[in-house]
């Protein structure tokens, strides 16, 4: 077909942006029209490809599972930071 779907799009943005192996990554909903194991695939990419060139990845979400995931969590609330925490006990 000559036009994507909204997860497709998702994912060539996704693709271009780490094409250029960026030091830093900023992903406001990257995973937001990906179905559950599209999303979890690609925050494993991220992940890996993060350590492999030594990225940071800073990343919106409004999903607890996709956060989940991370190595630190912030969580801000009507503009404010609200809690930050230590790295994932599942790291």
């Amino acid at each position: 077909p000559s036009m994507l779907s909204g997860g497709e799009q998702q994912r060539v943005a996704i693709a271009r942006a780490l094409g250029t192996k960026p030091s830093i990554i900023l992903a406001d909903e990257p995973t937001g029209n990906l179905d559950t194991m599209a999303s979890h695939d690609v925050i494993g990419l991220l992940k890996i490809l993060a350590k492999q060139y030594q990225q940071t990845i800073i990343l919106i979400t409004h999903d607890g599972d996709i956060a989940q995931m991370a190595d630190r969590i912030v969580r801000i609330e009507d503009g404010k930071i609200r809690k930050g925490s230590e790295p994932y006990a599942g790291k």
